[in-house]
């Protein structure tokens, strides 16, 4: 029987309208010998089997486009030049720091209320000071030295005074007292105006007036050492995490970039988001567009599908082994351009210093057929944004913060966990390292321990009588001091709305004094007199971790940088207190 002819063979096969035809393209030789050495080498002279591979790896569907041969872009680099902390008000952006030193520095603390601290640093300054005069023209350097020992003492505490509590202060304090010069209230004196020289007599003019300028010196020399903020600084005690922003003139204009939510340590890019419409004053003019020509080349990455039918690949990844999830995008996206389209990428050099937002302006690419094209953003012209990494909104540009790459951070001298206490309803500030008194960290636990005993002393000389009953009411029982609680209120003038705001525990011994907080992260406002309230999104249940600590770095002219900052991480999840009310105690247990 005769098989009968398709006359049209093409739209048989689009419509499906004989099973019976078969399509066929796989290819292969027909050996006349048992010898496949010859056949396996794809010998170049064989152009009939290349162009049948090339066929069959669908190399003759052209896109009638050509590999790209230059290309030359225009580029922008704007330096930021303006800085405006949080809420407070703009100023210029320091040049001869990294960014990380402007955002995280605070200043430092050198009181607790009525108590002076931070004796490390108001020895320092007085030595500086007892050098210059030392080293200076005045006359009797030895006498006006002594007198500013005798004008700025360093005053040994009390017996009943805080710092008592502790015998390694104590210690410290007994060793300076008298003998050393407490430089912080020079320091603050000149700083406001005063003159070094205010209140020393015997001095002749030009003596006052070499004091003066050393006064002058005190104050830079510590100004350079430690870096401060001269206004408001970027730390929100409320969110607790550092907003600032910064602008850079950009060839439309100012662009102002923020970074509300940045925790303290390594400053990038993502950090930042773009303030449409924002304005710090005014960031000048860009600087003019570079141009460069330069050769584009293909991407390469480890692992990626070689090009050519005879190469073998070195096996390194595996795409087999990607089992990625109808949903897992970023997977399916990854494979997709591995496997896909990862030859239809090319990379230009562009080299663009630290420290600037960078714009392209425009890209001309020239092909092998010398067809020149220019290109430009896929989101210019249209209201639409696309996804994009490495850039920020609105197609601000590339940012290259000017930060550092390397950061020495010092020893903890405060760090506070806040964790929640479902069974008490209460969020807990534990400080679990403080700063004593002469400067350094120490445990927190350890240091209201001593002070509590110490408290005892003073307040309970003698041992309280056992109870006689068998069994003892407690009103309420005890945490350590060094757990500060924070209780929920309402946001005013909204009840859903929750916060949580700092509150005291009372002291065991009198039962009527508030326990303070120890640490400069959990005293905001107190000396003022001021509530400190925190959001309540900002304490999971997972807890948050505060860290304030000495950072030291060195910038790319050499220059030292030291400054004090805070960083925010995560905590370790929710803890108990063991915070208890009503409660009937056996009296052994009680005199125990």
């Amino acid at each position: 029987m005769t098989e009968p002819r398709i006359a049209d063979l093409a739209g048989a096969l689009l419509r499906r309208e004989n099973p019976t035809v078969g399509v066929w393209n796989r290819i292969e030789g027909r050996p006349r010998t048992t010898d496949f050495a010859r056949a396996l080498r794809a010998e170049i002279r064989d152009p009939l089997w290349l162009l049948a591979r090339q066929w069959q790896l669908g190399e003759f569907r052209g896109t009638d486009g050509g590999s790209p041969v230059t290309a030359t872009y225009s580029v922008v680099a704007s330096p930021p030049t303006r800085f405006r902390p949080g809420g407070g008000q703009a100023e210029p952006l320091p040049t001869d720091r990294p960014l990380e030193t402007v955002a995280e520095r605070r200043p430092l603390p050198f009181a607790f209320g009525a108590e002076p601290i931070s004796f490390d640093l108001r020895l320092s300054l007085g030595r500086r000071w007892l050098k210059l005069v030392a080293a200076s023209s005045v006359r009797n350097r030895r006498d006006v030295a002594e007198e500013y020992v005798h004008d700025y003492p360093i005053a040994l505490p009390g017996p009943d005074d805080a710092p008592a509590a502790h015998p390694e202060v104590w210690a410290t304090l007994q060793t300076v007292a008298g003998r050393r010069m407490d430089g912080y209230p020079l320091y603050q004196h000149v700083k406001g105006g005063g003159h070094a020289s205010d209140g020393i007599s015997g001095l002749r003019r030009q003596d006052r007036d070499a004091l003066d300028a050393l006064g002058l010196r005190l104050v830079a020399w510590f100004d350079e050492l430690i870096d401060q903020p001269g206004g408001d600084d970027a730390w929100d005690p409320r969110r607790l995490e550092h907003r600032f922003s910064i602008s850079a003139a950009g060839p439309d204009g100012e662009r102002v970039l923020t970074a509300p939510e940045y925790p303290g340590g390594e400053l990038d890019w993502h950090a930042f988001s773009v303030e449409e419409g924002g304005s710090l004053g005014g960031a000048g003019t860009a600087p003019p567009a570079l141009n460069r020509t330069v050769f584009p080349t293909p991407v390469r990455f480890s692992g990626m599908p070689l090009p050519r039918w005879w190469t073998v690949e070195d096996g390194r990844t595996n795409f087999a082994a990607v089992t990625p999830d109808s949903t897992d995008l970023a997977r399916l996206i990854f494979l997709e351009f591995a496997l896909v389209f990862s030859n239809d990428w090319y990379q230009l050099p562009c080299d663009l210093p630290a420290g600037t937002l960078a714009k392209i302006q425009g890209l001309a690419v020239t092909d092998v057929f010398g067809e020149r094209r220019w290109i430009t953003s896929a989101d210019e012209g249209t209201d639409r944004r696309h996804w994009s990494m490495y850039t920020l909104d609105g197609d601000a540009g590339l940012l290259l913060p000017p930060g550092t790459p390397k950061v020495a951070t010092g020893p903890a001298l405060e760090e506070v966990a806040l964790v929640r206490d479902e069974s008490a309803n209460l969020v807990w500030g534990i400080e679990q390292t403080v700063r004593m008194t002469s400067g350094e960290g120490r445990a927190g636990d350890e240091v209201a321990a001593e002070s509590l005993a110490f408290r005892r002393r003073l307040h309970q000389p003698g041992t309280p009588d056992a109870p006689h009953a068998p069994i003892s009411y407690e009103v309420m029982g005890s945490v350590p001091e060094n757990w500060i609680p924070f209780i929920p209120v309402h946001v005013p003038g909204d009840n859903r709305n929750v916060q949580l705001q700092r509150a005291s525990m009372l002291s065991e011994v009198d039962g009527t004094t508030p326990v303070r907080p120890r640490t400069a992260l959990l005293r905001e406002g107190l000396d003022a007199g001021r509530s400190y309230y925190i959001n309540e999104e900002e304490v999971p249940r997972s807890g948050t971790r505060l860290t304030a600590a000495y950072n030291r770095t060195r910038t790319r002219t050499g220059r030292v940088v030291v400054w004090l900052s805070i960083q925010r991480d995560s905590g370790r999840g929710e803890r108990s207190s063991g915070l208890g009310f009503d409660e009937l105690i056996p009296s052994d247990e009680q005199a125990g």
